[in-house]
């Protein structure tokens, strides 16, 4: 976890965004995360092909991404 009170404030959402992958894994674990996050990859890949679904798809890709890092590490 990274102590969000030492984070400059334009790079706050990062700080909490981490925050939010490493308390999902220590809820769920490391395999179970890992998984978590292939599957927000391809769902976000999925919702990335249409238009519409970009605005959520990439987000959720950027998420999976740091969730199979963080499981890995």
């Amino acid at each position: 976890m990274i102590d969000t009170s030492n984070v400059p404030w334009f790079l706050w959402p990062f700080a909490a965004l981490w925050n939010l992958v490493c308390w999902i894994l220590q809820v769920t674990g490391r395999l179970i995360g890992a998984v978590l996050g292939l599957v927000l990859v391809i769902v976000g890949i999925v919702l990335t092909l249409t238009v519409i679904g970009a605005i959520v798809g990439i987000p959720f890709v950027i998420l999976g991404f740091m969730l199979m890092i963080r499981a890995i590490f």
